[in-house]
């Protein structure tokens, strides 16, 4: 069970949003290459990145903050934003990226996440975002009439490393991830699912330890994180000793 740090990127800084406004950005670090070897050095072993700008604009704006990130930080690192092309892709894996993310364009074009996925095979993820059930594209801005998991159901069997689940509604306000959408998500495809959006206490760490959600890759954390409501010592160690331990706190 992976817990992963989020770096969301606005204007070359790590910032957070809610509901993914851009109006509502807060700035948490001018430096985001400081803040990758924070994280390495708290104990993460993933780094989950997301060009805020390029999802709204549709093509990479903070590749130099993203390049900076993978100097500073050995730990494997996803990225998502703005990345629409098969050639995209292979311009950021060369770069150093672990992994992919998709999200615009497996709505717009399905066909080119299963492209990628067969040239880079365990390297591609699908990021899906959804507003009420719905999923969500280019930056969260537009709404599609896709429901979450017929869009995930497009993808089985096609080689994609992980879906990134994301529910707008609880994005950035602390409020609990949306646990029983993830996991109707997980029960529906054989794709492991990644939480994201709401993550905001120790409570939310335990509850990736339980039966039901074991058959998750993790979850991401970020406002929880910057905010210093999850301690990362904590939460490691609580995903690391497993259910038992975890029930018994």
């Amino acid at each position: 069970m992976i817990l992963f740090p989020a770096i969301d990127l606005k204007d070359g800084k790590c910032v957070r949003l809610k509901h993914g406004d851009m109006a509502t950005a807060t700035i948490y670090n001018d430096d985001p290459a400081a803040q990758a070897r924070a994280f390495e050095q708290q104990g993460f072993e993933w780094l989950h990145v997301v060009d805020l700008n390029g999802a709204f604009k549709g093509q990479s704006v903070n590749s130099a903050a993203v390049g900076a990130i993978l100097k500073a930080t050995k730990n494997p690192v996803q990225l998502g934003g703005g990345i629409r092309t098969l050639a995209q892709v292979e311009d950021w894996l060369d770069r150093g990226l672990a992994r992919i993310i998709l999200g615009t364009v497996a709505v717009r074009d399905p066909d080119l996440v299963r492209q990628a996925c067969k040239a880079f095979p365990g390297r591609i993820a699908v990021g899906i975002d959804a507003k009420g059930g719905k999923v969500a594209v280019e930056g969260w801005a537009e709404a599609s009439s896709l429901g979450v998991i017929e869009l995930a159901r497009k993808f089985e069997g096609a080689g994609v490393a992980a879906i990134i689940y994301t529910d707008i509604d609880r994005d950035g306000v602390l409020t609990g991830i949306n646990w029983d959408a993830t996991i109707d998500l997980a029960d529906a495809v054989s794709i492991p699912i990644i939480a994201s959006g709401g993550l905001a206490s120790i409570a939310d760490i335990v509850r990736m330890t339980m039966p039901d959600a074991q058959k998750l890759e993790g979850a991401i954390s970020g406002r929880a994180l910057y905010d210093g409501r999850i301690d990362p010592a904590e939460a490691l160690a609580i995903l690391a000793a497993g259910p038992e331990k975890a029930r018994a706190r």
